[in-house]
């Protein structure tokens, strides 16, 4: 028996109206389903622990082969609302910004935009585990997905990543895409792709699934994230990409 295609994606509300038609069953019989905070997922794919992953475009460079998959992706093309550097300061007078380990695309779309579009030069800190009890005082916080919600009634300064990059560049941002290291078969993909499209459709039955009172999920699916790998994003996709290389 031919063994299932490994598929891996990011576990925060965000990717769930892409993972609706999985968990409801649709390519069961296809697909082994592992979901993980973005970073350790780009890292399995790299390792080729998985076939393809809803991963941070920020690992394309790390892959000796990559193909992006789809018609959907996790993006913006307005505010994001999950993806922001939080202060207690305005963003000229932070000293410190405490880098969120659970994704390498924001942190390095935060590299780029203090320095090109703030034109700030604080301490970058990697951070471990929950950072988010240290941002105070002139030390910010680049924090991503689920927590990024709940650090919103907190912070008193909010700098959304996505918001930032569309003013500095006219292009939508691209987080996360479905990537594979490997050529899969058309008739797969077109079959994942169609899956994909379920939850999209069927927005209110997934925001029913995931009762979330920190933030209107439907607002926030609807608002704040796009899910359309659209041409301009991937042209944002391909300048982001230029510019990584002075950031890694």
């Amino acid at each position: 028996m031919e063994r299932k295609i490994r598929v891996g994606s990011v576990s925060y509300l965000n990717a769930k109206p892409l993972l609706y038609g999985f968990e409801q069953g649709a390519m069961k019989d296809q697909i082994e389903l592992i979901t993980e905070f973005p970073s350790k997922i780009a890292t399995m794919l790299v390792e080729d622990k998985i076939d393809i992953g809803l991963v941070p475009v920020a690992i394309i460079p790390r892959l000796k082969e990559w193909h992006i998959n789809t018609n959907y992706c996790i993006g913006c093309d307005r505010p994001v609302a999950s993806v922001c550097i939080f202060s207690e300061v305005p963003i000229h007078e932070i000293k410190e910004v405490l880098l969120d380990y659970q994704s390498r695309t924001s942190v390095r779309l935060a590299r780029i935009l203090l320095k090109e579009f703030w034109k700030v030069d604080p301490i970058l800190t990697d951070a471990k585990e929950d950072f988010r009890e240290h941002i105070s005082g002139t030390t910010a916080g680049v924090v991503i997905g689920d927590r990024a919600l709940e650090q919103r009634k907190t912070s008193k300064y909010i700098y959304d990543l996505g918001e930032a990059w569309i003013q500095m560049t006219g292009l939508p941002f691209v987080f996360a895409a479905w990537i594979s290291n490997k050529q899969l078969d058309p008739a797969f993909i077109e079959e994942f792709n169609k899956a994909n499209a379920l939850g999209l459709e069927q927005l209110d039955k997934v925001v029913a699934e995931h009762p979330y009172t920190i933030f209107d999920l439907k607002e926030y699916y609807t608002e704040h994230i796009s899910y359309e790998l659209t041409e301009p994003k991937k042209r944002g996709l391909e300048l982001f990409l230029a510019k990584l290389p002075q950031y890694l």
